[in-house]
């Protein structure tokens, strides 16, 4: 997911150690990708902003390797039916992988806005700044205005005079 940055999109490929691409987006901002690896070796991954040269970006991935264990042990070997102590803690460990998802999401919601309240604060103290120049200009134009209104203005000592 791309957090921080231009209009929140990015290119993104995957390739397998064979350098087959098994995984290729443009300009997304946020996608999830299931895989199961067939082959072993190192995986290759990319994050491209080539498109966009001049917005700089923030980017979130999450990696799960592997299956889950299982909760209880022996439980695909299982014939009879779960004691209800075993399927409560079924239910709490769903329970628990759904609360981990929505606080990650939340946790990448939190900066998204960060960020933009940042952004947001720098540009109001740039335009309070340029307020506050704008008002001393006007105000020493406005004193020297009116400093020339109740000046005496002496005629000119050169000439011909009779």
């Amino acid at each position: 997911q791309v957090i921080t940055g231009g209009h929140y999109d990015v290119d993104c490929f995957v390739e397998d150690p064979n350098g087959r691409t098994i995984y290729k987006e443009t300009k997304k901002q946020y996608d999830s990708f299931p895989h199961r690896t067939e082959v072993q070796g190192v995986y290759t991954f990319c994050f491209s902003n080539e498109f966009s040269t001049f917005s700089h970006k923030t980017v979130y991935f999450d990696f799960q390797v592997g299956d889950e264990p299982p909760i209880l042990p022996d439980m695909s070997n299982r014939v009879t039916a779960l004691t209800q102590m075993e399927s409560a803690c079924v239910t709490i460990h769903e329970a628990l992988n759904t609360v981990i998802d929505s606080q990650t999401h939340y946790r990448l919601r939190e900066a998204q806005d960060r960020s933009r309240a940042e952004d947001l604060n720098g540009r109001v103290s740039y335009w309070s700044v340029g307020e506050t120049l704008i008002l001393f200009v006007v105000s020493i134009g406005q004193v020297m205005l009116l400093k020339s209104f109740f000046t005496e203005k002496r005629p000119g000592s050169g000439g011909a005079s009779t």
